[in-house]
């Protein structure tokens, strides 16, 4: 089931979508299964929002690919356990809309596979993580790099507003452990594995999130990004599929003290 949230008269819809066409989803996303209501059109008619309201937290994975350790920093060793930060709420931008690029040298963008939490998640085992998710969705952890190698941590780098596309939709039936995982840049081919080369699985990241901080309903955890990534100016298109989900399109503009 793929569950997304449009602007239907100005007014946030949740909504099921099906074969293109978006319905009134019906029921608390995470109390129940939602039930599919009347039609409202073609999903692509809508602006798509953020396909998660108000998570309490984003909790980001970085270094999560070998051959992404040291694309950009060839002194950095593969990490023994994952590497978290977080981006905030403020950062999400819908399928769709504009990554607005403040003023800097390089800003990437970053392909991932993200979790949507389903249920409150405190010190869960590995065996059961996948059981707390609502499903998955497409992310950019669009990053500048300037502020990031500068700061010596990722917070300021990784959490200006728009740095946080998701989307199109949630998908709730999926197996995360292979799928593959790409961005496009204007169309051309820049990222290209697969789940399976994650050096900590989703299940694993669940579990050991959850040993730190406990996991809300609606928390968004980034699984990391593959070898690839690159950087972005005004004008460009970044397209980020992952397989079994669809494809998070986004343009990407100046913010206005850009110069």
């Amino acid at each position: 089931m793929e569950l997304a949230r449009i602007l239907v008269d100005g007014v946030p819809k949740a909504v099921v979508v099906e074969d293109g066409i978006a319905y009134e989803a019906q029921g608390d996303w995470f109390v129940e299964r939602p039930r599919r209501g009347r039609p409202l059109g073609p999903f692509e008619s809508f602006s798509v929002l953020p396909p998660v309201e108000r998570p309490s937290k984003i909790v980001a994975v970085g270094l999560n690919y070998a051959a992404h350790v040291t694309e950009n920093d060839p002194t950095r060793k593969i990490p023994d356990e994952p590497v978290l930060f977080l981006k905030p709420p403020s950062a999400l931008l819908g399928h769709g809309g504009t990554i607005l690029l403040p003023p800097g040298n390089r800003i990437d963008y970053e392909a991932e596979l993200c979790l949507v939490v389903g249920r409150r998640a405190r010190r869960v085992p590995e065996s059961q993580a996948l059981g707390y998710l609502l499903g998955y969705t497409c992310g950019n952890d669009v990053s500048h790099r300037d502020f990031q190698y500068k700061d010596g941590q990722w917070v300021r780098g990784k959490g200006f507003d728009t740095f946080c596309p998701l989307g199109p939709w949630i998908e709730t039936e999926l197996d995360p452990s292979d799928l593959a995982v790409r961005s496009r840049l204007n169309g051309e081919l820049r990222q290209n594995s697969r789940t399976s080369q994650m050096l900590f699985s989703p299940a694993f990241l669940v579990s050991f999130i959850s040993h730190v901080m406990t996991l809300e309903p609606g928390d968004i955890i980034m699984t990391g990004t593959p070898y690839g990534v690159g950087p972005m100016k005004p004008g460009d298109v970044i397209e980020v599929e992952i397989e079994g989900i669809g494809v998070l399109r986004n343009l990407v503009g100046a913010r206005d003290d850009r110069v």
